[in-house]
């Protein structure tokens, strides 16, 4: 069909060259108001235009959002991952501090210097009330000294140290972690006497064996 002069001057005005093509494009691609620049030549040229601008929209809108999810997708993990070394980094510094104040205060304990509290050290240090409260601070429970003693040594009845900072950090945590570490210091000392007391029957099964087999003889 023929063209209106309007029609016509309108595609000239945007397809007119390459370089007003180029822009044309530029503008509905970014513009937002894709049909506008497409509508005229859909419904006054040829409705081919129609499936061309549908399949360029389609592509362009599709790869862009993908573009931009993965951008966001991007920022977002390594937003993500930065807080992550953070809390980490924080973690890891709380954790130093802790593990230096409980060195001090094992120091501070070990009155003889040997490298090793004893119970005995251990309660006359208690004994302080400046002490009592500095460790509750560091959330370690000192109603019971003889008992925190225990959950602090590792059986041989001296704490070094080591066993100080490992079994304090430990404890710290609540009464249900104290409780539970309470509890596997008393299981033990169970299991202690238990093998005791079997080591103790076999010595007697064999001692009244070798009885038996000398008087049978």
């Amino acid at each position: 069909g023929h063209l209106s002069d309007i029609t016509v001057e309108w595609m000239f005005q945007h397809y007119g060259t390459s370089s007003r093509s180029l822009w044309t494009v530029f503008e509905l691609t970014f513009s937002g108001g894709w049909p506008n620049y497409a509508r005229l030549l859909v419904e006054e040229v040829s409705l081919s235009f129609a499936f061309l601008f549908a399949a360029y929209i389609s592509v362009v809108v599709f790869a862009m959002t993908r573009i931009i999810t993965a951008l966001f997708l991007k920022e977002t993990l390594a937003a993500a991952a930065n807080d992550t070394e953070m809390v980490i980094r924080e973690k890891m510094r709380e954790r130093q501090c802790y593990v230096n104040k409980l060195r001090d205060v094992f120091t501070a304990a070990d009155i003889t210097g040997d490298g090793q509290v004893t119970l005995e050290e251990f309660e006359q240090f208690l004994k302080d009330p400046k002490v009592r409260s500095y460790l509750a601070a560091l959330e370690l429970d000192t109603h019971d000294s003889k008992a925190l003693f225990n959950m602090l040594d590792d059986g041989d009845g001296n704490i070094t140290v080591e066993e100080f900072v490992e079994n304090a950090l430990r404890l710290k945590g609540g009464a249900k972690t104290r409780d539970m570490v309470s509890m596997m210091d008393h299981l033990r000392v169970m299991q202690g006497d238990m093998e005791d007391l079997q080591r103790r029957w076999e010595d007697e099964h064999v001692r009244q064996q070798h009885e038996s087999n000398e008087s049978d003889t």
